[in-house]
């Protein structure tokens, strides 16, 4: 890589890491990032964005630690299924094409769109349903949170936030930390897979991850003193997936015709 694609690099991965603060949804960015910008095949950019998911979930982890806000012995159970969930997921991710992943992203991503779009409230946590589903149905929806996680990542934190939140009545600090540890988990066990199977490219991840956790970090120090933060992120989240998706299906060709 040529000095200018590694800054490039990091300052995608540093956009990437301000919105996720503030807003979720940072694999979004990287994906489109490392797809779209960098021209990584899809199955490559999915094992290589592990890299920043898993730098930003260890320094997470510990700022939690910390505080004492992750309430393992109330979930650890759940957390284990989701875990062989994501192991499975990633074992499906490593097996398909890159023209398989791409057809898959284009229409995850478009769904995604629609949910955060349609959900803003609620992901704010300003409206929870008053609804509460049997635990019985706890396992196996933390197992295919946990498949879909380990199969492409992007949005698995923002459902599974929500889920605990609405319908298991998580505390949103302790639904966030659950989140951070299952996810961070078993990032450990997926990028090894991902890299086994050559499908990481460390050139271009390690800087991405390293703009990606000094963005986190000073936004969480400095969101506070921001006026109207979150809801620009969210603005900025957005009409980049707008952007990615017209590019993904072609359209973006077709607007710039003469």
């Amino acid at each position: 890589m040529t000095a200018y694609e590694i800054g490039f690099a990091v300052i995608g991965g540093f956009v990437a890491g301000c919105i996720n603060t503030l807003a979720g949804n940072g694999s979004v960015i990287t994906l489109g990032f490392l797809t779209g910008v960098m021209g990584l095949p899809g199955h490559v950019a999915n094992g290589t964005n592990r890299i920043g998911i898993i730098s930003q979930g260890i320094a997470s982890i510990e700022a939690f630690m910390r505080h004492r806000k992750i309430p393992l012995q109330s979930a650890w159970k759940l957390l284990i299924w989701g875990f062989i969930g994501a192991v499975c997921g990633t074992l499906v991710a490593i097996r398909i094409s890159a023209d398989q992943f791409m057809f898959v992203f284009k229409y995850l991503m478009l769904a995604l769109l629609i949910f955060v779009i349609a959900n803003r409230r609620q992901i704010d946590h300003r409206q929870i349903p008053e609804i509460r589903i049997p635990p019985v149905l706890y396992i196996p929806a933390f197992f295919l949170f946990g498949f879909y996680g380990g199969f492409i990542q992007m949005g698995m934190g923002i459902f599974l936030l929500a889920f605990m939140v609405w319908y298991m009545k998580f505390p949103v600090v302790e639904a966030n930390a659950l989140k951070i540890v299952m996810v961070t988990s078993y990032t450990a066990i997926a990028l090894p897979l991902f890299h086994f199977a050559g499908l990481v490219d460390w050139k271009i991840g390690l800087p991405i991850a390293i703009g990606q956790g000094l963005g986190g970090w000073i936004t969480a120090h400095k969101a506070s003193t921001l006026p109207n933060a979150a809801q620009w992120a969210y603005r900025l989240l957005v009409g980049i997936m707008v952007f990615t998706l017209l590019k993904l299906f072609g359209l973006l060709d077709w607007l710039f015709i003469p």
